[in-house]
């Protein structure tokens, strides 16, 4: 069994950090079950490891965030959704390639759920969908924008950090950064798609395309499991 927390309005970032944090050590300590924890925060660039400075392109914008998750910068902001994914990659078989393989099928399958088809690429992290209604890349292929980032860390081979899904975010509060260092390419959302999705649409489908790629059937747990993490 997975926790399966979901936390309404906006959650404040380092708080949330910090929670992860002692959550991922008490699971290593077998103090604690593994967990799914669906968030949205206020508007924020946070930087992982491997962030350069040149692709924050506009540092006043929002407050920036430098953390120990993999990766370069992202957005969070209202309308995304977050999950933190809190699980045992040891008693998983201790292979991360084939971890995160299976964070970006949980993203597909539930872009599936919608009729959307994402696809992810070789040396590009995350999830990304075709927009053949825009000019072509210049190999001739159709263009792809980005609607789902994926960034971990591992703790004692305990995963913190996650996956965000665009679901109706402000597109432009992108515009501060160069998405995961990727300049030739875009971002969207499922609204941005044509799609009339809610948060709790997507949260449902996270959840059975959770269970479908993952074999684990999640367990509902108070949203006070999490707390304090609010952000007024």
């Amino acid at each position: 069994m997975v926790d399966w927390i979901v936390t309404d309005g906006l959650t404040d970032y380092r708080t949330a950090e910090t929670w992860m944090e002692a959550r991922a050590e008490a699971i290593a300590a077998g103090t604690a079950q593994e967990c799914i924890w669906l968030l949205e925060h206020p508007p924020l660039y946070s930087a992982g490891t491997s962030a350069r400075a040149e692709d924050l392109t506009d540092p006043r914008r929002f407050p920036v965030y430098p953390t120990r998750r993999g990766g370069q910068y992202t957005y969070h902001g209202p309308g995304q959704r977050v999950a933190y994914v809190m699980l045992d990659v040891g008693r998983r078989g201790r292979d991360v390639r084939r971890f995160v393989q299976q964070l970006e099928a949980w993203v597909i399958a539930t872009l599936d759920a919608f009729t959307v088809t994402g696809v992810v690429r070789e040396g590009r992290v995350g999830v990304w969908v075709e927009r053949p209604e825009k000019p072509p890349q210049p190999s001739g292929a159709p263009a792809e924008d980005k609607i789902a980032a994926i960034g971990i860390r591992l703790r004692k081979w305990v995963s913190y950090h996650g996956i965000s899904l665009n679901v109706d975010p402000d597109l432009s509060h992108f515009d501060g950064i160069v998405p995961c260092g990727i300049r030739e390419h875009g971002v969207t959302s499922l609204v941005d798609l044509g799609l009339p999705v809610q948060m709790p649409d997507v949260d449902l489908a996270l959840r059975a395309a959770f269970t479908e790629v993952f074999g684990d059937q999640p367990q509902d747990q108070p949203d006070r499991a999490a707390a304090p993490v609010l952000q007024d």
